[in-house]
C-alpha cells in the first residue's frame, strides 16, 4: 500500500495493530479523522491519552476503575460474602448486564494456559486465596468460559481452597461448551448464574 504521507503511513500503521483491524479499515478509520473537525478528532486523542495514563486496576477485585476501589467494591448493596471469580473486565461487564448477581467479583487477568507460557503466578489468585482465607467470603462462584484452559483453572483454583468452609460453586452449563462469556446472550449468561451449581457436580458433569 503506497502513501502520500509518512504521517498517514505511520497512524494506519498503528491503527491496524488493533485486533480485527487490517491496513485498510485502518486507512479508511485514519481518513474518517481527518475529515472530521480537528477538535472531534482531539476529543479521541485526549480520551486515550486519560485512559492510559489515569486508568486504575482495582485494589480489590482488579477491575478497571477509576479510582482505587471500584464502584462495585464501594457499594454497600453489594452482598461481600459471595465473589464471582471472572477471567476479564468483559466478563464483569457481560454479568452486570444480566442484573442478575449482587455480590462481588475476583478477576484473575486470564486463564492458566501453559501451551502460552501462563501459569498460576501470572494470574490474580494469590489475592484471591487471601480472600478466602480472611472468612468473610461465604461462596466462591466459578464464571470462567468452559473451555479447556477455564477448566484447567477453576480446577486448580478449588485444589487449593477445597479445605475451607466456603461454598464453591460454578455457572450452571446453559453456556455451550468452548463458549466465551462476553458472547453469551444476557438471559442464557443471567439463568447461569441464578441456577449455578456445587463444583464438584460441575467435574463430573465435564
Amino acid at each position: 500500500m503506497d502513501f502520500s504521507s509518512k504521517l498517514l503511513e505511520n497512524a494506519v500503521n498503528e491503527v491496524s495493530q488493533l485486533p480485527g483491524i487490517g491496513k485498510r479499515t485502518a486507512l479508511r478509520l485514519v481518513l474518517h479523522l481527518l475529515r472530521q473537525p480537528k477538535e472531534q478528532t482531539q476529543y479521541l486523542t485526549r480520551a486515550l491519552d486519560h485512559l492510559v495514563n489515569d486508568i486504575k486496576l482495582c485494589k480489590s477485585c482488579h477491575n478497571i476503575s477509576d479510582v482505587e476501589l471500584c464502584d462495585i467494591c464501594s457499594s454497600h448493596k453489594r452482598d461481600e460474602s459471595i465473589v464471582c471469580v471472572v477471567e476479564d473486565v468483559r466478563d464483569v461487564m457481560a454479568i452486570e448486564n444480566t442484573a442478575q448477581f449482587q455480590g462481588l467479583y475476583h478477576v484473575l487477568g486470564g486463564k492458566i494456559s501453559p501451551m502460552e507460557g501462563i501459569g498460576p503466578s501470572h494470574l490474580k489468585i494469590e489475592s484471591l486465596l487471601e480472600k478466602v482465607k480472611s472468612g468473610v467470603v461465604k461462596e466462591l462462584v466459578f464464571a470462567l468460559s468452559s473451555t479447556m484452559e477455564g477448566d484447567t483453572t477453576n480446577f486448580y483454583i478449588y485444589k487449593q481452597i477445597k479445605d475451607y468452609d466456603i461454598r464453591i460453586s460454578a455457572i450452571a452449563r446453559g453456556i455451550s461448551v468452548g463458549d466465551e462469556l462476553e458472547y453469551a446472550d444476557e438471559v442464557t449468561l443471567g439463568r447461569s448464574i441464578v441456577n449455578r451449581i456445587p463444583f464438584e457436580n460441575s467435574l463430573r458433569q465435564s
